[in-house]
């Protein structure tokens, strides 16, 4: 039996997530992320086939984390008050998780899907299917016990806060505590019609 590996898959994606934020897609090599762990090439390549396996292990694991986060927002807090929450809560998740705010803000095509494997494709697929329908689930219950219309929640919800914080990651720079409160107080008003 062999020793275990001295680095995890989640440790290379950390640092292609980091390379990302600073210097986009182009900076996320494999040489560029075995000298952010402090490894040779070769321990990349023994975990991503290639480029294209780091790139979409980067998109999938952002986007599958911080879905299921926000779901876990939501059902803690159903209603309007999880919608306010969960809007101030995305700027939130931004601020403190920056390079992963950076992948998602970049989206999905920024790195390259069409190059991916079929798994990795089919995943997205699953993963964009789930978020659709936890959305689904989430509006519907929010205008069956509101009225509200569903375009209403889902500006509150998820259109809002991504406003609010694409302006500063777009520079490159951290949303501002004072951005929750903001997308809160907004959300709330869209919310109270």
């Amino acid at each position: 039996m062999g020793r275990p590996p001295a680095h995890s898959v989640d440790e290379f994606v950390d640092a292609a997530v980091r390379l990302f934020a600073r210097g986009g897609v182009r900076a996320v090599t494999m040489t560029a992320v075995a000298r952010a762990v402090g490894v040779r090439s070769g321990s990349v390549y023994h975990r991503f086939a290639g480029r294209p396996a780091l790139l979409a292990a980067v998109w999938l694991r952002t986007e599958r984390r911080f879905h299921h986060e926000l779901v876990r927002v939501l059902d803690e807090h159903p209603g309007v008050e999880g919608i306010e929450l969960a809007s101030g809560w995305i700027v939130d998740w931004c601020r403190a998780n920056v390079g992963e705010a950076a992948v998602l803000h970049a989206g999905v095509r920024a790195f390259s899907p069409d190059t991916w494997t079929e798994a990795a494709r089919a995943e997205l697929a699953e993963n964009v299917a789930a978020r659709d329908r936890e959305t689904a689930r989430v509006v519907r219950a929010v205008r069956a016990g509101t009225g509200r219309d569903a375009e209403e929640i889902l500006l509150a919800l998820l259109d809002l806060p991504v406003a609010v914080v694409s302006r500063y990651l777009a520079r490159g720079a951290v949303p501002p505590a004072s951005a929750t409160e903001l997308t809160r107080r907004i959300a709330r008003l869209i919310m109270s019609g």
